[in-house]
């Protein structure tokens, strides 16, 4: 019997590219899933298009929220929702290829493994890939993940019984806090050097506003990671020259 995999999807405000990323989910060739969507008290239609899905598949749960408090709580209400063996996240904007998730379904149960991610294209808002492969190292230490997040939360398969009490901060970046924390834990993440996953980049992400991505890194290794000072500066430069260094790609 194949193992469930619990897919958890937050959404605010994403009527324009929800429809596209709720399908890819159906079109996966892996049937055993479970799907969690949690509507941040969007103020679009994106609650109508998500309620047509959820009444024409029954392993679709549908979670609208009373009022709006981000996008970490509502990963943390996916979370405590989940039955699957593994979790797998993805973004409202975001589109996973039809054999991503029996890619590494499979390889985490060949290899025993708590945690993968995958390789993956850009995509624009209207859908066009806009560069080519971004790939996956093989493995990725807790002290490389502190200076360069490579991993695309879209593309993140976790195992449900190693994430056990982490919860996803309110502190900005609560993606690579949350693999900070449990890469601290088991070490290492697996990566599969396939593109198997369309990583959307829009005008408004909160990542293409540099200054604050840069402030709120410095936040982690300070705050969060509670790293000393030489070291911060040494892990906060690497990450300065390896984020250039990408956007050179």
């Amino acid at each position: 019997m194949e193992p469930l995999v619990s897919i958890i999807v937050p959404c605010y405000n994403s009527s324009k590219f929800i429809r596209a990323t709720l399908n890819s989910i159906i079109a996966q060739d892996y049937k055993s899933w479970e799907l969690i969507i949690i509507d941040d008290q969007s103020t679009d239609n994106t609650c109508t298009i998500v309620e047509d899905f959820a009444s024409k598949y029954s392993n679709i749960q549908f979670i609208s929220l009373p009022e709006n408090k981000g996008v970490s709580n509502a990963r943390n209400l996916g979370m405590s929702k989940s039955k699957g063996k593994y979790i797998a996240f993805l973004d409202s904007d975001d589109i996973w290829l039809e054999n991503k998730l029996s890619r590494q379904v499979e390889y985490m149960e060949d290899k025993m493994l708590t945690m993968t991610f995958c390789a993956y294209n850009r995509i624009n808002e209207e859908g066009e890939v806009i560069s080519g492969v971004t790939p996956a190292p093989f493995t990725y230490s807790y002290h490389q993940l502190l200076s360069h997040n490579v991993i695309i939360f879209s593309t993140s398969m976790i195992l449900r019984s190693a994430i056990c009490d982490l919860k996803f901060s309110k502190a900005g970046h609560e993606d690579w806090i949350f693999f900070l924390q449990l890469f601290k834990k088991y070490k290492l993440g697996y990566g599969i050097n396939e593109p198997l996953a369309l990583y959307r980049i829009r005008k408004d992400s909160l990542s293409s506003n540099k200054m604050k991505a840069v402030v709120k890194t410095w936040k982690i290794l300070r705050e969060s990671e509670k790293i000393g000072l030489l070291m911060s500066m040494y892990y906060f430069s690497r990450y300065a020259v390896l984020t250039v260094l990408k956007r050179l790609r």
